[in-house]
């Protein structure tokens, strides 16, 4: 009789197992894929791989952060904000992106080890490292950026707003849980400063006091001529020095006030005391008291870096309702080198901006302080998150270099709060030109009472009708106004002393843009 023998069992169990696992083939474009789920969301492969525990806590952890990140960039956006302004917070999260990173990276490479098939190929192995290369490198490349956002923002705040600054005038005893106390209103003195390199000393052509409602945001914007005269001061040792308003030895242009800045500071250094910024602690006592307002802070931009800053934004559109000129003196006598365009929705680079801001030749300092008003808009308008985003690095390097300001690091977040208010207010200015004032021999108690007049009554609507001459005297006071100035140019577009909506004022006039580019292009510097 014949005997059968039975195979071993260890033989038939191997012979089952080989038959049971799939094919090297299908194994590894399937460890593939879960691994780049796994990437996506995180705990997936190791859920596969059969660690249901581990791979659903850090399911659950991935959930949570982007949660969070929906949260912070919705409903949290106030929350964002503060820690954008909070030194200590931007360290916090610098690093705390970091360590998500590695950790998400560890995630990753694990569970590509527990998924990828044991047998192979020399091939495949080569090619599964380079796939969670490129994913770990992928998913690294935004949280990277975001720390060295977040330490970029946290270099220019503690720059700008440095802990430990002098001022002699700001507020005392600041309660950061009620910063603005029993005020309804907070004043900030906006500042350009012409400080350049081989320039001695500064001058401020450009000062409006942006006065804020803290609980409605909405903002007024009053514009002082840089040639008026006779800038007052309250009581105290500026008052004690100049009783009769700011007067100084010198020629004609040294008894204006944008000379203030850098005339007091040289000649009595030390009548406020201790400060950082003696010039701009003089001009928030004078243009205060020449309001008969508050000033709280001073915000100053170098002129000279405006140019930077508005090409850190991508630029800015406005209105451009007549030729505004390119260089040229205010003597009339020493050409542009090109002139602005009239046109609608004009986008303009920083060196155009800053022409648009500052050009005066044929034109009067009013017309230029209406289009200040109407870049600070268009900047407040257009502030795009996004582009803020990825120009963020030239931006936050230009404004350290361009921006002083006494606002303290503590109070930061409270004018963010502010700020969301003033984005979502209205914006309107009144202007003092030469229908309200006589630069020369300004009356400041109509000044004050014109600015008591603009927090309470409505906003003029701008009036096509130009308004009648200047006071007699007035037109001939200031120093920028071309002799060839039509009366309808020098004319205020609306009711004397009345504030005016910004949408309005700078608004496209198609009649006057028209009626410049009828006349033609203005002559300009023969090009050698």
């Amino acid at each position: 009789m014949q005997r059968h023998t039975a195979p071993p069992i260890r033989s038939v169990a191997s012979a089952r197992h080989r038959a049971a696992r799939p094919e090297p083939a299908r194994e590894f474009p399937r460890a593939l894929m879960i691994t780049t789920l796994g990437a996506v969301l995180p705990g997936v492969a190791f859920i596969a791989a059969g660690r249901r525990l581990l791979g659903s806590l850090i399911s659950l952890l991935a959930l949570l952060v982007l949660g969070a990140g929906v949260w912070l960039a919705t409903s949290g956006k106030r929350v964002a904000l503060h820690a954008a302004v909070n030194p200590g917070m931007l360290l916090k999260v610098g690093l705390g992106l970091l360590a998500l990173t590695v950790l998400w990276m560890v995630v990753v490479a694990g569970g590509y080890h527990l998924v990828r098939p044991p047998h192979a190929t020399a091939g495949q192995r080569v090619t599964g490292v380079l796939v969670v290369t490129v994913l770990c490198l992928a998913g690294a490349t935004p949280a990277v950026a975001g720390a060295r956002y977040a330490f970029l923002q946290r270099d220019l705040i503690s720059t700008v707003f440095a802990s430990g600054t002098k001022s002699a005038t700001t507020p005392k005893h600041v309660n950061k849980a009620n910063p603005w106390g029993s005020r309804r209103r907070v004043n900030v003195l906006l500042l350009g400063s012409d400080a350049a390199a081989g320039r001695i000393g500064a001058r401020t052509d450009s000062v409006i006091l942006a006065s804020m409602d803290t609980r409605t945001g909405n903002t007024s914007l009053f514009s002082l001529p840089r040639n008026l005269e006779r800038l007052p001061f309250p009581p105290g040792p500026l008052r004690d020095v100049y009783p009769n308003g700011f007067r100084a030895a010198g020629g004609e242009g040294e008894q204006l006030l944008n000379a203030v800045y850098g005339t007091v500071p040289a000649l009595h250094p030390h009548i406020l005391g201790a400060t950082d910024n003696l010039g701009a602690d003089v001009l928030k006592l004078g243009v205060g008291e020449a309001l008969g307002l508050k000033v709280d802070y001073y915000l100053m931009i170098n002129l000279e870096g405006f140019a930077q800053l508005v090409n850190s934004l991508g630029g800015v559109t406005v209105n451009i309702n007549e030729w505004v000129a390119v260089g040229g003196a205010t003597d009339g006598h020493h050409l542009p080198d090109d002139w602005l365009t009239p046109g609608q929705d004009r986008h303009l680079d920083g060196v155009d901006a800053l022409w648009f801001a500052r050009g005066r030749f044929g034109t009067t300092d009013y017309a230029r302080m209406k289009r200040q008003r109407c870049v600070i808009k268009a900047i407040i308008d257009q502030a795009d998150p996004v582009q803020l985003l990825t120009r963020y690095q030239q931006l936050a390097k230009t404004a350290k270099d361009i921006v002083r300001t006494d606002i303290p690091q503590p109070l930061l977040e409270s004018f963010v709060d502010l700020s969301m208010r003033v984005k979502k207010g209205s914006v309107r200015s009144i202007i003092f030109d030469n229908t309200v004032i006589n630069s020369a021999d300004p009356n400041y108690d109509r000044i004050r009472l014109k600015v008591r007049e603009a927090f309470n009554a409505p906003v003029a609507a701008r009036s096509s009708t130009p308004a009648g001459p200047p006071p007699p005297g007035s037109a001939s006071s200031s120093p920028s106004q071309s002799p060839s100035q039509s009366p309808s140019q020098t004319a205020s577009p609306h009711p004397p002393g009345q504030a005016e909506a910004l949408q309005t004022s700078c608004a496209y006039d198609p009649v006057a843009a028209q009626q410049a580019l009828d006349q033609g292009k203005p002559p300009i510097k023969r090009r050698r």
